[in-house]
């Protein structure tokens, strides 16, 4: 299956896109996801652990995607 993967802030501009496409096996989790995202030439901008939200609520490693599944990985936010 093929997933789109939002991007935001430092990470869309490493990317130089706002979304990347993303072929998954079916039933690939939020793991296997960010692994291909790392084999893409900017890949190397993600940290070790990425907050990622599946479906607008954040995700872990371990959970599944399905077609049709919104993806983000969201940068870490600061603020004061």
């Amino acid at each position: 299956m093929q997933v789109q993967v939002l991007l935001f802030a430092s990470y869309a501009d490493a990317f130089g896109a706002p979304e990347v496409a993303v072929t998954l096996a079916d039933g690939a989790t939020v793991r296997e996801l960010l692994a291909q995202v790392r084999e893409l030439a900017a890949g190397q901008a993600l940290p070790p652990s990425p907050l990622v939200a599946l479906n607008q609520r954040y995700a872990r490693g371990d959970e599944r995607i399905r077609a049709g599944d919104e993806v983000a990985i969201i940068p870490p936010v600061a603020g004061g």
